[in-house]
């Protein structure tokens, strides 16, 4: 049990708090009760619903700040699911003469906006000509009432001055555009995000204001503009659009050639095959912890994973080369870091660094064989030709048939991605 989970476990007891949600419909609690057991901050930043305290996601809960020092638990239904991006990216060049926002130097929500802005993905995305970065960073957010759905249909909640944080905003001449920016790809989002700061704004000026979320990893940036209908309700948010846009890597079906017929075959490491579907998830991964090692609790708590996700997505990594891991025993903890091949890969340039991924992954004869199946027959393989080839690719511990059926789908991910960098088609 993690840390957040046994400090809420101790305030539910101390507090009655399931007894009076159950009774009340709500329950309203300060940063000082919270600080008994542990740093609010800590304890009530849950940008996704996986990151939710075991008691919450057991009981349906989850919790929104009303001040800056009060905070409410109720059955909200606080989080709304991503849709998947729709269409091919749309591919994009950095400008020639701008070296400081090449990829490996996106290391901050920041930094991957002002690249965005220097693309021209803000004024595509958009549809404004002149675009002015205004107000941004961390401030109050003024009084107002408003609707939220719960399990046990609306509540009316009442926000005075609650904190409220804008990672960008760009005003142009017909609305101002607020942005959410995440460089962890995830699922589903905290409404509260956006929600808020819209509020704020749109009782200070005449303009429409348009609420953005910008996703950003592994040189592709993903844009989703909403809309509430009702403004006075938090849970009547629809997607106006959405829209993918990458960094141009100019990789071709001979690169990917070149790679499958001079990468020598490595035999399999003694770490479980992995089962982790989505190599941007797992370079996602790579990228935080270029920046520094986390703990197992750290990347589950802080990430949009729960505890099986990380070991299968830490555990792919570390099929890979990309990641060590090192155990404490003194204390039980778990830390994993880059290797110095991780650290190598990530300082290279955008091309170079998908091309390095491509070639740890058919290093490994089940992946070389399948994508070489999937080039020679025009189309991807069917599960059972998967299988047929990880059978004779000498797997760490793979045995039963379930097993193999269930880890040929992280090998059909990853040889989706290697086609889709080089723009590859496949039936």
């Amino acid at each position: 049990m993690g840390l957040n989970d046994t400090a809420w476990k101790s305030l539910f007891d101390k507090y009655n708090i399931l007894d009076l949600i159950a009774r009340q419909g709500q329950f309203t609690i300060s940063a000082a009760r919270i600080k008994e057991f542990r740093e609010p901050r800590l304890m009530t930043k849950f940008d996704h619903k996986i990151n939710l305290p075991k008691i919450f996601a057991e009981n349906h809960l989850a919790i929104l700040p009303i001040t800056r020092g009060d905070y409410v638990i109720s059955s909200f239904q606080a989080y709304k699911d991503f849709p998947l991006p729709e269409g091919e990216p749309e591919r994009i060049t950095i400008p020639m003469h701008i070296q400081t926002l090449m990829p490996k130097f996106l290391v901050s929500e920041a930094i991957a906006l002002n690249c965005a802005n220097a693309c021209g993905i803000l004024k595509d995305f958009l549809e404004e000509d002149m675009l002015i970065p205004t107000v941004s960073g961390r401030m109050s957010s003024g009084s107002f009432e408003f609707r939220i759905d719960t399990e046990a249909g609306q509540q009316t909640l009442l926000v005075s001055n609650s904190q409220i944080e804008i990672d960008a905003a760009y005003e142009g001449v017909g609305s101002l555009s607020l942005f959410e920016a995440k460089r962890d790809l995830a699922d589903d989002f905290l409404v509260r995000q956006i929600y808020y700061p819209l509020r704020a704004w749109s009782s200070r000026i005449t303009k429409p204001v348009k609420p953005v979320f910008l996703v950003f990893s592994n040189g592709a940036f993903h844009l989703y503009q909403y809309h509430f209908e009702d403004p006075m309700h938090y849970n009547s948010l629809g997607l106006v659009k959405q829209k993918s846009y990458v960094i141009a890597t100019e990789i071709t079906l001979n690169d990917i050639e070149n790679i499958l017929k001079t990468v020598p075959l490595e035999p399999e490491p003694a770490i479980s095959f992995p089962q982790a579907n989505s190599m941007s998830r797992i370079i996602n991964l790579i990228e935080l912890l270029h920046e520094k090692p986390m703990t197992k609790q750290d990347i589950t708590t802080e990430y949009a994973f729960d505890e099986r996700q990380t070991n299968y997505y830490t555990d792919a990594g570390r099929y890979l080369g990309f990641i060590e891991k090192i155990s404490d025993h003194r204390n039980g903890t778990i830390t994993f870091l880059l290797s110095s091949l991780g650290h190598y890969i990530m300082e290279l340039g955008y091309r170079e660094r998908q091309l390095a991924i491509v070639t740890q992954i058919l290093k490994h004869r089940a992946f070389h064989e399948t994508l070489k199946t999937c080039l020679q027959c025009g189309e991807m393989p069917d599960s059972r030709t998967v299988v047929e080839i990880m059978k004779k690719s000498q797997l760490f511990q793979v045995k039963s048939e379930s097993t193999y059926v269930r880890r040929s789908s992280t090998i059909a991910g990853w040889i989706r991605w290697i086609l889709n960098i080089a723009q590859i088609e496949t039936k």
